[in-house]
């Protein structure tokens, strides 16, 4: 029998934060009821519509049918975290030879017959294997059945040397070795970012251009604080008692970056969870669910200096955007990345808001941009993504580099 997974984490927010939605709604009855509620001002006119269609309800029974809603929702939320808890299904993908190891972090190699090498480089806080979840669902091998040989980075967990790493640690030294490594295939190659993976790939380009013939970036941010500046400040802000509080353990544990992701949008898990709850048995939609869960819940610890530079820096002083942020002393800036360049910004992405990730569209010289209707995981895992995403991607990545880059919803920036 499979083991309790112990997620989603971290668990008591997700039922705390589900809870106190349930006891406001409780609260706010009799506020409703006297007009004494406060609404947004964007939220007023629907609210006051609510309660002149209420004027010729008895409050006991209103009372009653909220309390029944209530129940209903709170029961498909508990049924959704227990089916997803003792579900069947674990990851039994097969694993890539690894190409070049160094510490914790791996180059596994997914078409070692040959094709043009392009490497990957994924997030620093999340397993490479969002790029390979599933058979059917591996951006990976969907490129390699294209002809390319994907060479994706595995960063690996944080072991004792990797707590001391900051970002110039990561690219000027494993990123560009797993570099060479790769020119050893065959330079220039292309080279794809996703996410967090994609500020340490434009690094690379830019530091190290002979190598690189084009450059990819998958819903990788730039401008942290063209949307929601306010909430990045804010995790600016917490960066330092972050790094002081686990400074005896030497990393940010996985349960607590949770937590700051958490924090994008609380109740996330309490509806995703009410929809998992209806989902068909045995489908392949809930197989997807539970093999997206458990990816968001492998997660691996953050070592102390990225996590100061990334939310201080970052987020906090907005430094990529404002040409502050420096591997091994010299400032990254887009504008010196010759290779021409592809900016994939999914239009509904929640991690990393389009205009963040966009930003690279009008500062990289030879950039285009896509935008799919996906979401930021979705690119990765939707039904959609083969068509919307992967397909542009390897047709892009399979033209000559002298070529101009034509992918299908493009869109130029002035």
């Amino acid at each position: 029998m499979a083991a309790l997974r112990l997620g989603p984490r971290p668990l008591p927010l997700h039922l705390a934060s589900a809870a106190t939605l349930w006891l406001s709604s409780r609260a706010a009855l009799p506020l409703l009821s006297s007009g004494l509620l406060p609404w947004k001002p964007e939220l007023a006119a629907a609210g006051n519509a609510l309660r002149q269609s209420l004027a010729g309800v008895a409050a006991e029974d209103f009372a009653t049918a909220v309390e029944g809603e209530l129940r209903a929702r709170s029961d498909s939320f508990l049924q959704g975290l227990e089916r997803y808890r003792h579900h069947p299904y674990r990851r039994a993908a097969s694993e890539p030879p690894v190409l070049w190891q160094e510490g914790a972090t791996r180059l596994l190699d997914y078409r070692p017959a040959g094709g043009p090498p392009v490497l990957v480089v994924p997030s620093l806080i999340n397993r490479a294997y969002i790029l390979d979840l599933l058979p059917d669902r591996s951006l990976l091998r969907f490129l390699a059945a294209a002809g390319l040989r994907p060479l994706l980075v595995d960063w690996g967990k944080p072991e004792a040397l990797e707590r001391s790493f900051d970002l110039t640690h990561y690219v000027a030294g494993r990123l560009e070795r797993a570099a060479e490594v790769t020119a050893s295939l065959g330079a220039p190659f292309a080279v794809i970012g996703y996410c967090m993976g994609g500020l340490l790939a434009l690094a690379l380009a830019e530091r190290r251009g002979g190598l690189v013939s084009a450059l990819a970036l998958l819903a990788s941010p730039w401008d942290f604080h063209a949307e929601r500046p306010g909430q990045a400040r804010l995790l600016g802000e917490i960066a330092e008692p972050l790094v002081r509080s686990f400074a005896l353990l030497g990393e940010v544990p996985v349960d607590m970056l949770q937590l700051l992701f958490a924090t994008l949008d609380p109740l996330l898990a309490l509806r995703k969870f009410s929809r998992f709850a209806a989902l068909p048995a045995g489908s392949a939609e809930e197989r997807d669910f539970v093999a997206v869960e458990d990816w968001l819940n492998d997660g691996v610890p953050l070592a102390l200096p990225v996590a100061r530079e990334c939310l201080g820096g970052w987020y906090g002083a907005n430094t990529p955007e404002a040409g502050l942020w420096r591997i091994a002393g010299r400032p990254v800036l887009p504008e010196r990345v010759a290779a021409p360049s592809l900016v994939i910004v999914p239009a509904q992405d929640r991690i990393v808001p389009p205009r963040t990730a966009a930003a690279l569209a009008r500062r990289l010289p030879r950039a285009e941009e896509l935008t799919p209707p996906l979401g930021h995981i979705g690119m990765m895992v939707a039904h959609e993504a083969p068509t919307a995403v992967w397909r542009p991607l390897a047709d892009w990545l399979g033209r000559p580099a002298a070529a101009p880059a034509r992918p299908p919803r493009r869109r130029r920036r002035d």
